[in-house]
């Protein structure tokens, strides 16, 4: 009854304290008929409070994202449905959905009478500007007597999330000098068998094709033998993410790091579409959960490759890290053939360790954030770590010479143009596009 109590609207508590105040007033007036006002006016706000309380709408409620995933900026409807699974029909039904505010204002619809076993339908949309997981619900239905005397509050149990993921560019195909496409021209090739490599005919095993039957060594050994298979090796391609804090001035959605974010997202997406080997690489060395050892393969699962990684760039944020060491104790571990550096404010030593990361891929690629340009085109003062104009040039000089293509991000620059640049710079020809003061 407490619960009941405390649903009263505004107009039920004025009935309740009206009713009180007359039967005071009767009391001491010696009014019998002013007695009956007043008990009239008190107890009808108790009676629907009772009745609501009591009220057991059998209804399933369910929600539906499309898409559940959405890049940042573009909107996603949500659609709700009330089921009404009971034989008696129910009142006037207060739908209320709960949202983060980033999302929007919170959605709320009045569903009329629902007959047995009928059901209604509402959609809203969201948008965000900014990536995240963010989840929806739970679901709200609010109750009201038919004098607005009470209202009460009943929640669902269940949410989803949506998944607010970075804007992804088109990239050009262009080819980088000396790397090869996924399956194209200049592929190296591997050996293919059902178990371990070796380098003779090896004994039948189960679901082998027969096809591979080698009989000259079946005849030698009195047993079937198959052949060894060569198959194309995939061009693989590692993508780093410098997510250092101290590496990027300002917030936002147009801040130089989302910039950095949606960039690398662009790369991967672009990449797994052309069949390469792709993996994604943070400063602190992590790596996408669910990622092969050699990252994710591209062609028939690529949206499913694709997805998991832009998950997880959904979320990234700023790492507390100072150094790119951990990033290069994995890349050294083996030949990571294209690398793609999208990197934040880099002193002397952090570019140090950058240039050498060029030893152990085919070819390396990045794109170096300048923090002084993004500061200044926006009026902020730079970060105390940022440096001016000419100790961007030799950070740029000291990547180009360990053989990096070091192409600079100025702010409103195009992840398209500047793919061209280093396409252009790779191949011997210098351009301008995406340069501080272009």
């Amino acid at each position: 009854m407490r619960t009941a109590l405390a649903g009263l609207t505004t107009r039920g508590r004025s009935f309740l304290a009206a009713g009180v105040a007359a039967a005071v007033c009767a009391y001491v007036l010696g009014q019998p008929d002013l007695l009956r006002v007043g008990l009239l006016l008190a107890v009808l706000p108790l009676i629907c409070a009772a009745v609501l309380y009591r009220t057991r709408y059998r209804v399933a409620g369910s929600r539906r994202l499309s898409p559940a995933r959405v890049p940042a900026g573009s909107e996603a409807r949500v659609h709700l449905r009330m089921d009404n699974v009971s034989r008696m029909p129910t009142g006037l039904l207060m739908l209320q959905d709960r949202v983060p505010y980033v999302l929007g204002p919170r959605p709320r619809f009045v569903l009329d009478r629902v007959e047995a076993g009928g059901r209604r339908e509402v959609s809203y949309r969201v948008r965000s500007d900014l990536r995240g997981r963010y989840p929806l619900g739970p679901l709200q239905l609010r109750l009201s007597d038919p004098f607005g005397m009470c209202e009460l509050t009943r929640s669902f149990s269940s949410y989803d999330t949506l998944t607010v993921i970075p804007r992804v560019e088109p990239l050009p195909p262009v080819r980088f000098s000396g790397e090869a496409k996924g399956y194209g021209d200049g592929r190296q090739r591997s050996l293919a068998l059902a178990g371990e490599d070796d380098v003779i005919p090896r004994g039948y095993r189960y679901g082998d094709d027969l096809r591979r039957v080698h009989w000259r060594s079946t005849a030698r050994y009195g047993e079937l033998m198959v052949r060894r298979e060569e198959q194309p090796q995939r061009s693989r391609c590692t993508v780093l993410l410098d997510t250092r804090g101290i590496a990027y001035d300002g917030v936002g959605p147009d801040a130089p790091f989302e910039w950095a974010v949606s960039g690398a997202a662009s790369v991967l997406t672009h990449m797994l579409e052309r069949g390469f080997t792709v993996r994604l690489l943070t400063d602190t060395g992590s790596a996408v959960p669910g990622e092969g050892a050699e990252g994710f393969a591209g062609g028939g699962e690529s949206a499913e490759a694709a997805g998991l990684m832009m998950d997880t760039l959904a979320v990234v944020d700023h790492s507390d890290g100072a150094g790119l060491s951990r990033a290069y104790d994995v890349l050294r571990g083996g030949n990571e053939g294209l690398l793609v550096a999208f990197l934040g404010d880099l002193d002397e030593e952090q570019a140090a360790v950058a240039a050498k990361m060029r030893q152990r891929s085919g070819g390396a690629i990045a794109f170096l954030i300048d923090n002084d340009s993004w500061s200044r085109d926006t009026g902020r003062e730079p970060n105390g770590g940022s440096e001016p104009m000419k100790g961007q040039q030799e950070r740029l000089t000291m990547l180009r010479d360990a053989g990096w293509t070091a192409v600079s991000v100025a702010r409103g620059a195009s992840l398209e143009d500047l793919w061209r640049q280093a396409d252009r710079e790779r191949s011997g020809v210098v351009g301008t596009i995406g340069r501080a003061g272009s």
